[in-house]
């Protein structure tokens, strides 16, 4: 017997399923080159325009030169570094809880902390389209799994009734592929009424909302007994790469010991620690880039609204347009492409069936001109799909 791979390609290909990996030769920003093509992008998550930042680059370069390029071992065993703690104090001053912990990356933030805090015999409850990395965490953590509808406590209240053992309750702060945000107020109710944990992996909402950057859980103003254990992402609307847990003493502790993607890898440069500091300090105190781009996000929908397009419900950076059928998304994304501009189509399995979009991503480093432009091309190119793909 043998893997037959090339039908399993050739099946994917034959559902406008198959993806390729664009090739980025340019620094990230607003106007890329990709594939040697120069684009105006609306497809990446760096939020605040901090990617590329100067001073984020230089503070990197400056721990380089103090540092080295190396994290060298785990944090358990020598890689544990100054720049290390310092932005672990940092993050935690920053979201309001006593410690907060620093990953490689959110997709191990994620499997760390469910798998280090619940197992056989305990629940875990997730929404049904939490991040990819939510999901396999909960499958992998040996706990009864179950996932309740999407953004709806009624749903999760009778899952709750039936749960045994520890319990988490586990979802986005803010959904990746709709862009809408988790009711955390209604969740950490009903998590708190049974005695379970709330678990919030906010890697979308950091930076971009929140009266200072906090996320979601500024936004709703709610402390660490409402969400006890918070992830976050760096690779987003900090700019640069990595992840946190944050929340109580005992939490941290605890994972230092429980979390094996913590325990059994190598730590992060720490002259990236030292550019996420630079970025962090950089979010917290131009507040303006937060104002440009929530004024980008009401000039988008307010000009898609104009043209018709189906928009879904959501005041964050991420703008979904809803096409359906997979190869239409990818022939818009093609069309705009022809026209200089990057939207990435987002079809199964990253989504369910039949709700294949264009993921549109505002970021602060856009202008109001840019954002017409993509207006106007859109508006011109849905025209002229319509007629022939409807």
């Amino acid at each position: 017997m043998s893997f037959d791979l090339s039908a399993r390609l050739a099946a994917r290909r034959a559902d406008s399923l198959y993806r390729q990996r664009p090739l980025l030769e340019s620094p990230q920003g607003s106007q890329v080159v990709v594939d040697g093509q120069p684009l105006l992008a609306f497809c990446n998550n760096d939020y605040l325009g901090l990617a590329n930042h100067p001073q984020v680059v230089e503070a990197w370069q400056a721990g380089a030169s103090r540092w080295g390029v190396g994290g060298g071992a785990s944090h358990l065993v020598i890689g544990h570094s100054g720049p290390h703690h310092a932005l672990e104090e940092a993050l935690a001053e920053f979201t309001g809880r006593p410690r907060a912990l620093l990953f490689s990356n959110g997709y191990m933030a994620n499997l760390g902390a469910v798998t280090a805090l619940v197992g056989q015999g305990d629940t875990v409850l997730e929404d049904r389209l939490n991040h990819a990395s939510l999901l396999d965490a909960g499958l992998l953590s040996g706990a009864r799994f179950n996932r309740y509808l999407h953004n709806d406590s009624a749903s999760l209240a009778k899952r709750l009734e039936k749960a045994c053992g520890d319990t988490l309750v586990v979802t986005d702060g803010v959904f990746s592929m709709d862009g809408d945000i988790a009711d955390l107020p209604a969740l950490a109710r009903e998590a708190k009424a049974k005695g379970a944990w709330l678990m919030v992996d906010d890697a979308h909402g950091f930076g971009a909302l929140g009266a200072h950057g906090g996320g979601v859980a500024e936004h709703f103003g709610l402390s660490v007994d409402d969400v006890p254990v918070l992830v976050g992402t760096l690779g987003k609307a900090f700019g640069t790469s990595g992840a946190f847990v944050a929340g109580s003493e005992a939490l941290i502790e605890s994972l230092i010991q429980f979390a094996r993607p913590y325990i059994y890898t190598t730590s992060q440069p720490p002259a990236l620690a030292c550019a996420t500091l630079k970025s962090l300090e950089l979010l917290r105190s131009e507040h303006g880039r937060r104002e440009h781009l929530n004024s980008l996000i009401r000039q988008f929908r307010q000009g898609a609204e104009q043209i018709g397009l189906q928009l879904m419900d959501s005041f964050t950076p991420i703008q979904p347009l809803m096409i359906g059928d997979s190869g239409r998304a990818l022939r818009l994304s093609a069309m705009l492409r022809e026209r200089g501009l990057l939207v990435t189509a987002i079809r199964p399995p990253t989504v369910p069936a039949g709700s294949a979009r264009l993921r549109v991503t505002l970021s602060a480093a856009h202008t109001e001109a840019q954002v017409q432009l993509l207006l106007s091309v859109l508006d011109d190119c849905w025209r002229k799909l319509e007629p022939n793909h409807a």
